[in-house]
């Protein structure tokens, strides 16, 4: 049996600031976008297929550097979709017979910095309860805020949520015969509707998703110190 990886690259780059797409900014000497497909190369047990959602527009960008930094994990490209839904759909349309696929795994592209520990959790925990996400306690106080006023809510309760996230192959691919709806905030919200639970997996704080400018100094920094 093999795994699937997806692996979710539409950025624009309009936040960062950036004239290229934050998925094709350098880190460590390579765009970040072959830094994810790389830890799922180095993470995975050799059995990974890895598909990559891009907007059709920069996939001739992405060929172009690929020949330019002579980037050689295997992997295949598809075209992204209006939302990160309709990508992620795209993605799975594209893997045709399942039968030998076990788990799906879908994952950020600008989260360049999953461990090879973390992707093993998270697949152990998916092939054993059929739906797996990681989270990570929040460090920062939190309120809910109405039209009228907010308030404080106990953050102890509260978990941020990361990727990579990993279903079982048949359950994602019912969970996205349904029809799109823009409550849908992840993958996981996704698998909920059908009424599966999912299992939360310790994350990771260098698990982060670059952003911002700050978000990519500070990966710079955690990569020249790993």
């Amino acid at each position: 049996m093999k795994t699937v990886a997806i692996i979710v690259a539409g950025g624009s780059g309009t936040r960062f600031g950036a004239q290229l797409p934050k998925q094709f900014l350098e880190l460590g000497g390579m765009p970040i976008l072959m830094r994810t497909i790389q830890a799922f190369g180095e993470g995975g047990d050799g059995s990974f297929d890895v598909i990559v959602t891009l907007p059709e527009g920069q996939m001739g960008l992405w060929h172009d550097l690929c020949d330019r930094y002579g980037f050689a994990v295997p992997h295949r490209v598809v075209p992204g979709g209006e939302t990160r839904w309709h990508s992620v759909k795209n993605a799975l349309d594209s893997i045709g017979d399942i039968a030998d696929v076990d788990i799906i795994a879908v994952h950020d592209g600008v989260r360049p910095l999953a461990s090879s520990a973390l992707i093993h959790r998270i697949l152990e925990a998916a092939r054993h309860d059929g739906a797996a996400i990681p989270v990570v306690m929040l460090n920062d106080s939190v309120r809910q805020v109405t039209e009228e006023s907010s308030h404080a809510l106990d953050r102890s309760s509260l978990r941020a949520v990361q990727t990579p996230q990993a279903f079982d192959a048949r359950l994602l691919l019912e969970a996205y015969a349904q029809p799109f709806d823009p409550t849908f905030t992840d993958d996981a919200s996704v698998v909920e509707r059908l009424g599966h639970s999912v299992t939360l997996v310790e994350g990771e704080a260098a698990n982060l998703k670059i952003t911002r400018p700050m978000d990519l100094a500070l990966a710079e920094y955690l990569l020249s110190h790993a």
